[in-house]
């Protein structure tokens, strides 16, 4: 597979701070490669020096088999989208008018881009005469998001970078954006590259996944390889830590708070599960289906959906 992205013996230092460290790495045309590890690793180093925002200080990056110092910086980015963590979409300017800004830019015609506009509204599932012409403040954090990604995708760019860009959501939105990444690259084919700190995340959306620690390039590898065999102590217990505390708490708190609607009669469609269940199992179930039943003792105590945890999280927030 061609290569569209590469470093080669790239090293980073901030103020006496060495902060990468002779980083060779190689992103293929058309698969999601993620950076992942905790914080300070270097992954969004890498990822920003990509688009010109952060020089190496020794070695060279190449896109498409062009040193990134060599390009234009302002052309050089139009052929990149960016979705970050802080969505940013511009509060005075509608859905349509944040999407089309880099087309528009590239002097696109008005019928190229409202085609553009309503083909991506339709691929995320909003209505585009609902939603074209509302202002971002009228939108929910996930609606946000998903006009964030594909606003990265409005000009078909070679490349999209996303830093980070659903760590500030709850674990069910955050689900269904991940699939929705997934079946945006599988109609588009796009190069992706993707930051997180979240290893299950990684796992589940990536072709292949960089660990990094301290600056350094530990593993690079698909997922399988890297769950079969880790290359060292770091990846292994990297890959087994846990997620953050609401994935630890119980389906018994999330019952006893009363956010649940009392049922006493089954439905054989609905899975059960009992009240020691944790979080992150129930956010994996709802992610599948829109509803299940609480049981315990081979009694069933109520029903909840999700907006049940909705309402759960909020008040727990």
């Amino acid at each position: 597979m061609e290569s569209i992205i590469e470093f080669k013996d790239v090293s980073k230092e901030f103020e006496g701070n060495l902060v990468l460290k002779d980083l060779n790495l190689t992103v293929k045309k058309g698969e999601i490669f993620v950076l992942v590890g905790p914080s300070g690793s270097g992954k969004t180093t890498s990822l920003k020096m990509i688009n010109g925002l952060i020089e190496p200080t020794d070695g060279d990056l190449y896109f498409k088999e062009k040193r990134i110092k060599d390009y234009n910086l302002q052309k050089l980015r139009w052929q990149i989208g960016y979705v970050l963590q802080q969505i940013a979409l511009f509060p005075t300017m509608s859905v349509k008018e944040n999407i089309e800004v880099i087309p528009d830019m590239l002097g696109w015609t008005k019928e190229r881009r409202n085609k553009r506009v309503d083909e991506l509204l339709q691929e995320v599932d909003m209505e585009p005469e609902q939603f074209r012409d509302r202002m971002p403040s009228e939108l929910s954090g996930g609606q946000q998001q998903r006009i964030g990604i594909i606003r990265a995708l409005a000009s078909e760019p070679d490349i999209v970078l996303m830093d980070e860009p659903f760590s500030a959501l709850d674990p069910i939105s955050r689900a269904s954006l991940q699939d929705l990444v997934l079946k945006l690259h599988q109609k588009l084919g796009n190069t992706i590259i993707f930051v997180t700190h979240n290893m299950k995340e990684a796992m589940k959306i990536g072709s292949r996944i960089a660990v990094m620690h301290e600056g350094k390039l530990v593993q690079c590898d698909t997922p399988e390889e890297i769950q079969k065999h880790p290359a060292n102590q770091f990846v292994e217990e990297f890959f087994d830590e846990t997620t953050d505390e609401v994935y630890a708490q119980t389906l018994e708190a999330l019952y006893n708070g009363g956010f649940y609607q009392k049922t006493t009669s089954a439905d054989t469609a609905l899975k059960n599960l009992s009240l020691d269940t944790s979080l992150s199992e129930v956010f994996e179930l709802l992610t599948e289906q829109d509803a299940f039943l609480i049981k315990q003792d081979e009694k069933i105590l109520g029903l909840i959906n999700r907006s049940d945890v909705f309402c759960f999280l909020s008040r727990e927030g």
